[in-house]
C-alpha cells in the first residue's frame, strides 16, 4: 500500500515537472513570436479619395452649431484628424480616449463624424466627454470617404490634402497613420509587404 503511495506520488511530481517545463517551452515560443510578427497598421481600403488627393470639399455644421470646413484650409493646425465613431460601436467608445491624448500628443486638430439621431449622439458626447471637439452628425463625410467599416480615421494635411487613412482599433493603428505619412507611404502595410518582397 505504502509503496503504491509512493510510485503514484512520484508520478504525480514528474507529471508537474514535465508540465513546467512544457509552460516554459511555450511562454519562450509565444515570446519568439511576438518578436516575429510586426505591428500592423490601420487597415485601409481602395475606396474613397486616395492618400495624396485633395479631400472632399464640404461645409459642415458641428453639433455645436459651429462651421468646420472639410478639405479646405486649417488655421492653427498642421494636421487634421477626422474619426468616424458610432454609439453603437463599443470598440469605437473604447477608442475615443486614445484618439483624444493621441491628437493632444501629435498635436493634431481632431474631428469626431457620426451619423446617428442628434440625441444619441448628444449623450455619447456627453458620456465621453467630446464637448472640446467638433461632431459632425450626418451621413455626408461618410460618403464623401466612402467610409463603411467603424471606427475609421483620416488624418489630413493643413491644405486638406489625405496623408493617410484607414480603419482603426488601437492608439497603434492611430500612430500607424503619422508614420505611414512620414516615411512617405500609402499605409503601414505597404512597408510590412515590401519587407516581404525584398526577404
Amino acid at each position: 500500500m505504502l509503496t503504491a503511495l509512493l510510485v503514484s506520488q512520484s508520478l504525480s511530481w514528474l507529471v508537474i515537472l514535465g508540465l513546467s517545463v512544457g509552460l516554459l517551452a511555450l511562454a519562450r515560443q509565444v515570446g519568439v513570436l511576438h518578436m516575429r510578427v510586426a505591428p500592423a497598421g490601420a487597415l485601409t481600403n481602395d475606396r474613397g479619395p486616395a492618400v495624396g488627393d485633395a479631400a472632399p470639399h464640404l461645409h459642415l455644421t458641428a453639433l455645436d452649431g459651429k462651421t468646420v470646413e472639410i478639405g479646405g484650409a486649417l488655421h492653427g493646425a498642421a494636421m487634421r484628424l477626422l474619426m468616424f465613431v458610432s454609439a453603437e460601436c463599443p470598440l469605437c467608445k473604447n477608442l475615443i480616449p486614445a484618439a483624444k491624448s493621441f491628437a493632444k500628443a501629435e498635436r493634431v486638430e481632431l474631428v469626431f463624424v457620426g451619423d446617428d439621431d442628434v440625441e444619441v449622439q448628444r449623450r455619447m458626447i456627453a458620456a465621453q466627454g467630446l464637448e472640446n471637439y467638433r461632431f459632425i452628425n450626418g451621413p455626408e463625410v461618410g460618403h464623401a470617404f466612402h467610409v463603411d467599416k467603424l471606427p475609421h480615421a483620416v488624418l489630413m494635411d493643413a491644405a486638406g490634402t489625405v496623408l493617410s487613412k484607414g480603419l482603426v482599433n488601437s492608439r497603434e493603428h492611430l500612430e500607424s497613420l503619422i508614420v505611414a505619412h512620414e516615411m512617405g507611404l500609402r499605409s503601414v502595410q505597404d512597408y510590412i509587404n515590401g519587407l516581404k518582397v525584398k526577404a
